[in-house]
């Protein structure tokens, strides 16, 4: 067998960085499904919507000495899926920060690091930006943004993602993949997943008899990304020649407002729709977490405090929501570059919506819909 026979007969196995997070647990739950052999890698182990279980490495990828001794025995490991990330308690504030930026800097060397020293068939890493590369939480962007408009003008860390993983690529022989998804929604709790936030705001608000009125500011029209088709692009970026060391907008291929989808989402949660309330979904959730404990009494939800349900996710809803601001993002992308280069799924936003909250209540991490 010729060395390049022997190079494709070694079977692939993906590293999953922030694996408890929406996006890590996404990509190993397509990964697996794609026949991989996948390692988790997270503070928290990841918990599966399929139930199924995965290898997994408890690093807290800010010590350098724990991620080396964890990921240098990973001789086999072919391919990175890096969806880790560091955020500040504030979290808005904190995307400026510079002790943001040095944290998600070292986060990623210390994996790529002791992977590339040891790995003799590593192959490719997909990392994960947004449209926070084109400066829209500071300024208004190109619409549509294309690809080639993340100008630096602004600090980022996605800036030095990308020049590191292209410097260490070319000196080590691997591919990167840099993906941008819009607003990233999924079934997974914690982290920026707004859908676990808007479900309890929609709970408590039952409970104490209050109508489910959008709490946001001005309209406007947005786009997302649903995190199951993030994790296909990335299980394609994987393997295919027009992924290598490109970048790709993610969108789920339609538009939508939070006014027109909000009906349908009252209607998997099982509240009643009223008139707009301009609230603070983060402070209404602060105030009224001893009515969620209740709740979470009375339906016997599974235990798991509000905090590690929600995470940061209702700071998120609030920015999300245009609440207090004169209006909302004017972010759309382009997903042309990724369409001519062969990855044409999409996915219904408000199908994307409705299910990931119907399976956040199907697993009893929300209450049931009201008869």
């Amino acid at each position: 067998m010729n060395a390049t026979a022997a190079k494709k007969s070694v079977p692939n196995k993906v590293l999953v960085t922030g694996a408890s997070g929406l996006l890590g647990v996404a990509a190993i739950e397509k990964f697996l499904s794609a026949g991989w052999n996948v390692v988790g890698v997270s503070r928290r182990k990841p918990e599966l919507p399929s139930g199924r279980e995965v290898e997994f490495l408890p690093v807290d990828l800010r010590d350098e000495e724990a991620a080396r001794a964890a990921f240098e025995r990973l001789t086999d490991v072919t391919h990175i899926a890096y969806t880790a990330l560091h955020e500040k308690p504030e979290l808005v504030a904190g995307w400026s920060s510079k002790e943001q930026i040095e944290t998600n800097n070292a986060m990623l060397r210390n994996v790529v690091e002791p992977i590339v020293r040891t790995a003799s068939n590593f192959q490719h890493i997909s990392i994960l930006q947004g449209t926070k590369i084109y400066g829209v939480h500071l300024h208004p962007i190109p619409i549509p943004a294309r690809e080639r408009d993340a100008h630096r003008d602004h600090a980022n860390f996605f800036f030095d993602h990308e020049d590191y993983v292209r410097e260490m690529g070319a000196g080590h022989g691997f591919n990167y993949t840099a993906l941008r998804p819009q607003l990233v929604t999924g079934p997974t709790p914690g982290a920026l997943n707004v859908l676990p936030a808007i479900g309890v705001y929609a709970a408590i608000r039952r409970e104490k008899g209050e109508p489910f009125g959008f709490p946001g500011g001005p309209s406007f029209v947005w786009e997302a990304a649903d995190a199951d088709l993030v994790a296909d692009v990335m299980v394609w970026a994987a393997q295919s020649p027009h992924a290598a060391n490109e970048a790709f907008n993610i969108t789920n291929g339609d538009v939508f407002a939070w006014r027109n989808l909000w009906p349908a989402l009252a209607e998997t949660l099982g509240v009643q729709t009223g008139p707009d309330k301009s609230t603070s979904v983060a402070a209404y959730l602060d105030e009224n977490a001893r009515v969620w404990d209740q709740i979470v009494a009375k339906y016997d939800l599974r235990s798991r405090n509000l905090r590690e349900l929600v995470g940061q996710g209702d700071q998120h809803a609030d920015f999300a929501f245009a609440f207090g601001a004169p209006a909302g993002p004017r972010a759309f992308v382009s997903t042309i570059k990724l369409r001519q280069a062969g990855f044409t799924k999409t996915i219904d936003t408000e199908y994307s919506f409705r299910n990931a909250l119907q399976s956040l209540i199907d697993r009893k991490l929300l209450p049931p819909a009201a008869k």
